[in-house]
């Protein structure tokens, strides 16, 4: 479940960062230009990385014992934090490799997490 939620928090801030640029007009006039502050964007993320160690060190301590799901997590949430110290023209490639690590780190929880589960005993599977 915490995956499925990492999933779609990662998505939606991919988005958020991808559509930002084409919506930051509006934002004032619908009183949310709050959205378009950096800080702003670094608590979602810190937020994110929170949530996505609590849902993989979840699958993590209770099925399979791999750590390199925890690998694709930070790396994802370090190229998300590095992005604005690149040019505006390289910060779409930031965001979607980012995003795309985060949510590779979940489904790969996933499929540990599901694996293990067919274990005949409550040790951690090898994997």
């Amino acid at each position: 479940m915490l995956d499925r939620i990492g999933i779609t928090a990662t998505s939606l801030c991919a988005l958020h960062c991808i559509l930002l640029p084409i919506l930051l007009p509006i934002l004032p006039l619908v009183g949310l230009s709050f959205l378009a502050d950096h800080a702003w964007e670094h608590v979602f993320l810190l937020m994110t990385a929170a949530f996505g160690t609590v849902a993989l060190f979840s699958g993590f301590k209770r099925y399979h014992k791999q750590l390199y799901p925890f690998y694709l997590l930070y790396l994802g949430v370090a190229l998300y934090w590095i992005k604005h110290d690149f040019s505006e023209a390289l910060e779409p490639y930031f965001i979607i490799g980012g995003a795309s690590l985060i949510i590779a780190a979940h489904f790969i929880n996933i499929k540990l997490c599901n694996s293990c589960k067919q274990c005949d005993d409550d040790d951690a599977c090898t994997l």
